[in-house]
């Protein structure tokens, strides 16, 4: 308790003496004033400065005082500016958050001038989504670049893992902060991190009355963590150490860098409590209307379009919610005129993977006939598409029984209504397409070209055994299994028909089983399901033949993304192991060729098989 209260008690002399510093003639009422601190605490303190030899008798700093200040003044910046700000939908679709205009200034442009204006002219911005943007900061503000090759799979701990080794008295700055006055100064005695005085929710943290920042765990409410921080080498080092150790562990690749610097149930650094006007977190369109209604990121294409389809003004559009980022796009939840609305916005690569006037085409079939989402609007140019909300919907869960039954029974209806539209979803066709789009760039898996050798002899077998093509969804995975309440009663809606065509309907079941990552005894009992116990084995083998070309399929299309900096971890990989596992299974079905094609599986594949 006496070393605490010594901290708290040295970095309130510091504030004074920094005052000082700044000011030397400066009396000790203005200085209360400056502070914050009442007259009794500046007198005292003043005091204790002079016996320490940090003021003379005049109550100027001494050159004790001026040197140590040389010593901890800051020699750089960091500016975390890597990240896709999902929350800052649907602006993050055409501007990265450091570059939003706020009173017309962009956020980065403000806080690398108000470093300047301190004499900080060493700046590192982290980049990673859009970080071309960033690129004319070099030219006209001298800042150096600095690319964070994990930006999207991974959170701004690993961002400022790859400035580390800048952090020597340095500031850690987010990007999306705007600050009413400068908070940067050219003397900084200790390190400190910024929160304001606003109670929230969301923080972690709470000011106690040392000026510590301790962790909030029980209690709701601490203080807004605005995320701007100053470090001292002692505490630098720490968070250098830090950011190796915690790097190394998977289970922090979701982290904020401010993980490390928690200390037991504390921060190794103080608080610094500003008002909540004065340094603003701009992390959601709303918040950005609210600080500048007349910025130009609020005329945001996104934002006109649902105006203009809804027929409402910009101030009617409300509760903007980032949702899940869907493998394929990116979604938002929004309020107009008292009611719910999601809109979708095409993710990266996305205008090379789906052809949005066949989506269109698809849902003026589908129209009217309680299978799919009410559509409020679709663009089939760009892919922007508005559906009302689903109050209480929720999605199938795969490993229910009930669930599953009732998804295949809504999945046989549809095929069974043989609707038709004027293009087709060729699996093999579509496996070479986004082959086509690595661009020479070889598969990241050694034995590629065995693999595709071998599901591609797959296809006479299908095409022996196909069926009548109808309208297939092709994207028929549990999650695109809405359950929703309709006039009292259960109703099941299927949503997302981005890639839906004419089709073999059995791919619809492959399809299902391979974004569950089931196992083959689920494989086979979801068959069971959809053909209500009556599978013949040609089918039931033409069904695994699907499970092995769709694992390629879409190996392919993950491998495309990963190109394009999105990585799908462990589904990516299963779908692959389907295209060699369900290859060996087929073989095996078929006969004697199958078993020799066995022989030299492992053994713990062949008992997989074997058990499901």
């Amino acid at each position: 308790m006496k070393n605490e209260r010594r901290m708290y008690m040295n970095n309130l002399k510091q504030d004074i003496l920094n005052n000082l510093i700044k000011e030397p003639f400066i009396n000790q009422r203005i200085l209360a004033a400056q502070t914050g601190y009442s007259l009794g605490i500046v007198n005292r303190s003043i005091k204790e400065l002079i016996s320490e030899g940090y003021l003379d008798e005049e109550i100027r700093p001494t050159e004790k005082a001026l040197r140590e200040a040389k010593e901890k003044a800051p020699k750089n910046a960091i500016i975390l500016a890597a990240g896709f700000g999902m929350r800052m939908v649907p602006i993050n679709t055409e501007t990265p958050k450091g570059l939003l205009e706020i009173k017309g200034e962009r956020l980065i442009e403000r806080t690398i001038r108000q470093l300047h204006e301190v004499g900080i002219t060493e700046i590192y911005v982290v980049v990673g989504f859009m970080k071309e943007q960033y690129e004319y900061l070099i030219d006209e503000y001298g800042v150096d670049l600095i690319v964070a090759p994990d930006y999207a799979t991974k959170n701004n701990l690993h961002s400022l893992k790859t400035a580390a080794d800048h952090l020597s008295n340095s500031y850690i700055i987010p990007c999306d902060i705007w600050c009413e006055k400068n908070p940067y100064s050219r003397n900084e005695l200790y390190s400190w991190y910024m929160v304001s005085d606003l109670v929230d929710d969301d923080s972690t943290v709470r000011v106690n009355r040392k000026q510590e920042l301790v962790v909030q765990k029980e209690q709701a409410g601490g203080n807004a963590m605005i995320g701007i921080c100053y470090l001292l080498e002692a505490e630098a080092e720490i968070v250098r150490e830090r950011l190796e150790e915690l790097g190394r562990d998977s289970r922090y690749d979701g982290a904020f860098w401010e993980e490390t610097l928690y200390q037991k149930d504390r921060m190794i650094v103080t608080a610094r409590v500003v008002h909540a006007a004065d340094a603003v977190e701009i992390n959601t369109y709303e918040q950005l209307r609210e600080i500048d209604s007349d910025s130009s990121q609020l005329q945001n294409d996104a934002i006109q379009v649902i105006c203009q389809a809804l027929g409402a003004r910009p101030d009617e559009v409300t509760n903007i919610t980032v949702l899940k980022k869907g493998m394929t796009n990116r979604s938002f939840l929004f309020s107009c005129k008292d009611k719910k609305y999601i809109m979708r916005i095409p993710g990266e690569g996305t205008d090379q993977l789906i052809n949005r006037r066949q989506e269109a085409a698809v849902y003026q079939t589908i129209a009217g006939r309680k299978i799919c989402d009410e559509i409020a609007y679709i663009n089939p140019e760009n892919g922007y598409k508005i559906t009302e909300y689903l109050e209480g919907a929720r999605v199938c869960n795969a490993e229910n029984e009930e669930d599953l039954q009732k998804c295949m029974k809504k999945l046989r209806e549809f095929h069974g209504q043989k609707l038709k539209v004027d293009h087709s979803f060729e699996l093999f066709g579509q496996m070479e397409y986004y082959e086509s789009l690595w661009e020479g760039t070889p598969s990241a898996y050694k034995d590629y070209e065995k693999t595709k050798e071998h599901v591609l002899q797959l296809k006479d077998y299908i095409e022996a055994n196909a069926g009548e093509q109808v309208l297939t969804h092709i994207d028929a995975v549990p999650d695109n299994f809405l359950f929703v309440k309709e006039n009292g009663k259960e109703e099941i809606r299927l949503i997302d028909w981005e890639y839906a065509g004419m089709q073999d309907p059995h791919v619809d079941i492959a399809m299902f089983c391979i974004y569950s990552l089931y196992k083959k005894e689920q494989v086979d009992h979801l068959i069971d399901l959809y053909f209500e116990g009556n599978c013949d084995e040609r089918t039931r083998i033409k069904i695994y033949c699907y499970i092995a070309v769709c694992g390629l399929l879409w190996s392919n299309w993950c491998e495309y993304k990963r190109k394009l900096g999105v990585d799908f971890g462990e589904y990516s990989l299963r779908q692959y192991r389907y295209a060699k596992d369900y290859y060996k299974i087929v073989q095996q079905e078929l006969g004697e060729e199958g078993k020799e094609t066995c022989i030299n599986v492992p053994l713990l594949w062949r008992q997989a098989w074997e058990t499901g």
